[in-house]
């Protein structure tokens, strides 16, 4: 009986003093490549699988959840029974693999697919979707999140890359007038509404938070939109910049970086690459280092960067550790003209940039990726395109009807 009370009193305790569990590292992606966009294509020739993996700084083994949910085209979930996926939208208690004692920063590591061989989960809708990592016992403890495309393709996009060059004024230096021009076309099958065509979402390389759309209901000289008034489409978003191979820093080499605290390139600091063609990257990806490695640890590392000249605004650490999100918490601190701020990073590669802009009240004004960074025909980006339809079934939503990935090369 003493025993009984004991154990329902651990019990009690861990539903009012929950433990501590901090997420790091999170990263999704497809089929068995960590440096891709996570899109996964059920059914098609492309990833079949969502992979989730993390690192988890917790005193015991976590209890945790995975809870998928269906979005809309501004990836708000909804709310539709209908749209719920009410049974198979849950990853159950996850399985934990104790790290190395070396790695003092994080205790457990999970990795897991999605839909899975138990038949848990599984992704019956093309469109956005989220996932959130919860408690297991209230699924409204959300401790990390992250968003991936479910693309079941029904439409054959015809997508083609120009190199074109602005001509509206004289541009100083000429490379601000380098861009691409992204044209899509399609003829829409016979089981799909014209008028329920929506727009092209193209994600530049990793840039979730910051698509270029093309809508039918809006029209300007940058982003246009025809139609032959039958079943033939016509979606064009022109000035995309294409901007420069982004910098990297690779932290895998113990004997370079041996100590806690490190700079992101040992004993050098980063300037302006305006004029300079970046060396080939991972496109906006991150690769860690095998997380059953002794050495797969965190390091606190410091960015520093010299601009040329003062800077119209702060100066923000952008890449793969921050999902490429401009935030106050990664703006750089100025000190007589070095700019420098310290993160921590797990062992590994990383792509990353700096990004001159405007944050004022939480609120991101203007933003400008190019003057640190170069713009230059010959970078190498990869351009994802989403075709959107208002389907009326289920009482509507957001469906993505076509896909097709461009790279400028």
């Amino acid at each position: 009986m003493k025993i009984k009370i004991f154990v329902l009193l651990i019990y009690f305790a861990f539903q009012i003093f929950p433990q501590s569990i901090e997420i790091k590292s999170l990263k999704a992606y497809g089929d068995n490549d960590e440096t891709s966009l996570p899109i996964i294509t059920p059914g098609n020739s492309g990833p079949q699988q969502l992979t989730i993996e993390f690192d988890v700084q917790s005193e015991f083994i976590p209890t945790l959840n995975i809870v998928f949910r269906f979005c809309d085209k501004n990836w708000n979930p909804y709310n539709n029974i209908f749209l719920f996926n009410q049974g198979k939208n849950i990853g159950y208690r996850l399985d934990f693999t104790k790290l190395p004692t070396t790695v003092t920063e994080a205790k457990y590591h999970f990795i897991g697919s999605y839909p899975d061989t138990k038949g848990y989960v599984d992704f019956p809708f093309s469109g956005k979707w989220r996932f959130y990592i919860t408690d297991s016992q209230d699924t409204s403890i959300v401790y990390a999140s992250g968003k991936f495309y479910v693309v079941y393709p029904a439409v054959a996009l015809q997508d083609t890359l120009k190199k074109e060059q602005l001509e509206d004024k004289i541009y100083f230096p000429a490379d601000l007038s380098k861009i691409f021009n992204i044209t899509t076309n399609f003829n829409l099958p016979n089981e799909f509404y014209p008028s329920n065509v929506n727009q092209i979402e193209i994600i530049d390389n990793h840039k979730i938070d910051y698509p270029i759309y093309v809508d039918r209901s809006f029209n300007t000289n940058v982003r246009q939109f025809y139609w032959n008034g039958d079943r033939k489409f016509t979606f064009i978003a022109r000035d995309i910049l294409p901007g420069n191979e982004y910098r990297q820093t690779d932290l895998r080499n113990t004997n370079i970086f041996q100590s806690k605290n490190v700079k992101a390139h040992q004993d050098e600091i980063d300037y302006s690459r305006f004029f300079t063609l970046g060396k080939p990257d991972l496109n906006g990806g991150s690769i860690f280092t095998n997380y059953n490695d002794d050495y797969a640890t965190y390091l606190d590392v410091t960015f520093t960067i010299r601009p040329p000249s003062e800077v119209p605004g702060g100066i923000y650490l952008v890449g793969a550790f921050n999902n490429w999100k401009i935030s106050p918490d990664y703006q750089l601190t100025n000190n007589y003209g070095l700019y420098s701020i310290t993160i921590p990073l797990k062992r590994g590669i990383y792509d990353y940039q700096y990004v001159i802009a405007d944050y004022n009240n939480d609120v991101l004004n203007k933003s400008d990726w190019v003057t640190l960074e170069g713009n230059n025909w010959d970078t190498k980006n990869i351009y994802n395109i989403f075709l959107y339809y208002n389907d009326p079934n289920y009482g509507g939503y957001d469906r993505i009807i076509g896909y097709q990935q461009i790279k400028s090369e």
